[in-house]
């Protein structure tokens, strides 16, 4: 694993997004694995710059997204439909049916779910992942568990998870509990990873992930055994390494 400590929020956020442009301008049809969250909204902003300057193309770019609630339909503003919509597709020139995001509305989650496998394997796999980290190590919607869940599943969120995520909404009430994800085996099958990390309280995870020992009780902890891995962490994010 790579390890790049930047000063800050804004400096992370730049240097993920030249790190996607290099993807895209090396491979104009390659198959991108993107996050959600506060974390990446920077590096999104940063990729709209260099597509209005004219340096990146997302006409052939391909895109699969962790995950998505469930039960929550697309239009609302709280789902990652809507989030990646707003953050960058409406921005960019992507075509809609290069897009690809689980649907959290299907009443066959099982088929949504190997269905989303399927295509993420017709497109060729993954050739850059970008990860964020919850504060409980979880990456994707991949909770601390027992064991590693392989491919894209249905998830029950944890009570840190839902207390985190509460914050875009109107009380803890409305956060779903469950979720779609892709699974850390899918996760893992991605050519090159680039994991992010803003903030203080991100700083534990980021080292447990890092110096701490493989176990599904830190999901993040597995990226050690990846062979391309880029972490960008702040300075407060990488406090404890």
């Amino acid at each position: 694993m790579k390890v790049l400590i930047v000063k800050d929020y804004e400096e992370m956020s730049r240097k993920a997004a030249n790190i996607v442009a290099s993807q895209i301008i090396l491979k104009p049809d390659s198959v991108i694995g993107l996050a959600t969250g506060d974390t990446p909204k920077g590096m999104y902003r940063e990729l709209i710059k260099l597509y209005n300057n004219g340096d990146i193309d997302f006409a052939n770019i391909k895109t699969f997204n962790l995950d998505e609630y469930y039960g929550l339909p697309k239009e609302n503003p709280q789902s990652y439909h809507y989030y990646m919509m707003e953050n960058l597709f409406k921005h960019v020139n992507i075509k809609k049916e290069n897009i690809h995001i689980p649907n959290g509305m299907v009443e066959n989650i099982e088929k949504e779910c190997e269905e989303y496998e399927k295509k993420i394997q017709q497109a060729g796999g993954i050739d850059l992942q970008v990860l964020g980290i919850g504060r409980n190590g979880h990456i994707g919607f991949n909770e601390p568990d027992l064991k590693f869940e392989a491919k894209t599943h249905l998830v029950e969120l944890d009570e840190d998870t839902i207390k985190a995520n509460s914050r875009f909404f109107n009380s803890i009430e409305e956060v779903p509990t469950k979720a779609i994800s892709m699974g850390i085996k899918t996760i893992m099958h991605a050519k090159k990873i680039v994991l992010l990390a803003s903030g203080k309280e991100k700083a534990e995870a980021i080292y447990k992930a890092v110096k701490g020992e493989i176990t599904p009780k830190v999901p993040a902890s597995v990226l050690q055994l990846h062979p391309d891995v880029i972490l960008i962490a702040d300075e407060e994010a990488a406090s404890l390494l």
